[in-house]
Order: structure tokens, then C-alpha cells, then sequence
């Protein structure tokens, strides 16, 4: 299986799990420039080189030996169960995506017609009832996590934890997990680990949000999207992304996690 979704910089400084909806443009980008001193010019899933990817036939060897050896520091970054299904809701189900079409093809149609969901029109951008479109889009998601119906689950809404534990299950161990909600304070944690060859200042890297801008604006805070019904969905869909990385299941307006993350917990449960 070796170690999908890890990228890791050519100078081997650092090894990243990527996981969707985690910042992981900005992290991407980060990692890029402490080798190179330079961003890469476009959206950094899009590298071809400059990195190594678990996607390259040509990394996995370089990866495989640094993973299984521990030689570099390890990290991944996590986010809130509430907010991460909200956002990927608004960027792969409203939104119009970088080539210009929808998400996944036929995906959307599938749903407007089998789920009664509403997306803003063709371009995302008209009035529609958010609430109501999301809550009926909690249940496609469960659908699929579930019962793989009408598809199989797709990386931006199934659970963090299950992209966190393959890099564990297959012999990685990881130094640092980075909540999302506060970036600066675990990444500047991962740089002060690490040598670069490029020194990386936290507070000049703009926010590389590649999802922003496809899809319409959040009209309504996020606890207003989540009744008693949609919180019990999460909760059966992400039970140990609250449990393992410490977020509040009781209220969707809490972002913020409410104890600190216990690596040896989550190397136990998830290997």
C-alpha cells in the first residue's frame, strides 16, 4: 500500500500526510519554498517536480526509505469535522472547479436529482436555501462513507482520520499534528523542529486557499446549518476525528479544539 497522499521536501527536511481541506495548498507551498526559496508559480497539487509525491513513481522509493527509517520529521494537519464538511459542501458541490466544470463530472446532476439539492445555479453564484441543500448533502456523504451509494466516498468528506492512518498502519509515525484553527502556532512548532535551506517567516506567507472563490459565500454561521438530526450525521460519519483530535461535538459554533492531541493515543488507535 507504501504511503499515499505523503509528500515530502527533495532535501528531506520534512514529511507531510497531506489531508484534504487542511490547509494543505498553504503547507504545500511552505514546504516548497523552505527548499527553493521561491512559491510555485500555480497550485502546488498541480507540481510535477520540486517535490517529492507519493503520486511520482520516482519519490515513493526516496519516501518508503525515509518513512520507514523515521529519518526526517513527520507531521500532518487536521480541522474541524463541522467546518471541513461545511467548506467542502461550498467548493466541490457549488462550486465551479479550476477546469472550469463541476466537480466529478456528473456527481452534482446526480444529486439535484436524487437528493433534492440546490447549487446556486450553474455558475454557484444565484440565492438558494444553504440550510436546507447542506443538510440533504449530510446524508449523500453518509450515504457514501456508509454504504459506498450512490459512489464510493470521496478524500474531501470522508474522515480525517482515515487519510491520518494509512502513513501509520504502513510503518509512519508521526512528530506533529497541526489543528488548521491554529495554523501559525503548530506550523512555526514543525519549522523550529526542522533545518531548511531556505528559512520560512511564518507571518509573510500569504494563505494559499485554492478552494476560495469557487463556490457562493457562507450566508449563515455554521452552527446554523446543523440541527439536532445533521449534528447525530457528523457524529456517526466523523466519531473519531472528534475523539482523536480533540474538537467539541456539542457545539458546531466552537471551532476550536477543547484538550491537546495525544500522539501515542492516536498511534494506537489508528494503526
Amino acid at each position: 500500500m507504501g504511503f499515499p497522499g505523503v509528500w515530502m521536501t527533495e532535501s528531506e527536511s520534512v514529511v507531510y500526510r497531506v489531508v484534504p481541506k487542511c490547509a494543505c495548498s498553504t503547507i504545500g507551498q511552505i514546504m516548497y519554498y523552505s527548499d527553493h526559496g521561491e512559491f510555485f508559480d500555480g497550485d502546488i497539487h498541480d507540481a510535477k517536480d520540486g517535490m517529492h509525491k507519493w503520486a511520482r513513481d520516482d519519490s515513493q522509493g526516496p519516501i518508503t526509505r525515509n518513512v520507514l527509517a523515521h529519518r526526517s520529521y513527520a507531521f500532518t494537519c487536521v480541522r474541524n469535522p463541522y467546518t471541513r464538511i461545511l467548506s467542502s459542501f461550498f467548493d466541490k458541490i457549488c462550486g465551479i472547479q479550476r477546469n472550469g466544470r463541476r466537480y466529478r463530472g456528473n456527481l452534482v446532476p446526480t444529486l439535484i436529482y436524487k437528493y433534492g439539492i440546490e447549487v446556486g445555479g450553474d455558475d454557484g453564484k444565484q440565492e438558494f436555501d444553504q440550510i436546507q441543500s447542506f443538510r440533504r448533502f449530510l446524508l449523500f456523504a453518509r450515504d457514501t462513507i456508509r454504504w459506498r451509494r450512490p459512489m464510493d466516498p470521496d478524500i474531501h468528506w470522508s474522515a480525517v482520520s482515515g487519510h491520518v492512518s494509512t502513513f501509520i498502519a504502513n510503518g509512519g509515525r508521526y512528530d506533529e499534528i497541526v489543528w488548521t484553527e491554529s495554523f501559525n502556532e503548530g506550523m512555526q512548532r514543525v519549522l523550529n523542529s526542522i533545518e531548511t535551506p531556505h528559512a520560512v517567516d511564518l507571518k509573510k506567507i500569504p494563505r494559499f486557499n485554492e478552494s476560495e472563490g469557487h463556490g457562493p459565500k457562507r450566508a449563515h454561521p455554521v452552527e446554523d446549518y446543523f440541527d439536532d438530526l445533521s449534528m447525530h450525521l457528523v457524529y456517526e460519519i466523523f466519531k473519531r476525528d472528534f475523539q482523536l483530535f480533540k474538537y467539541d461535538f456539542e457545539n458546531p459554533g466552537n471551532k476550536m479544539p477543547i484538550a491537546e492531541i495525544d500522539l501515542d493515543e492516536v498511534h494506537a488507535k489508528l494503526g
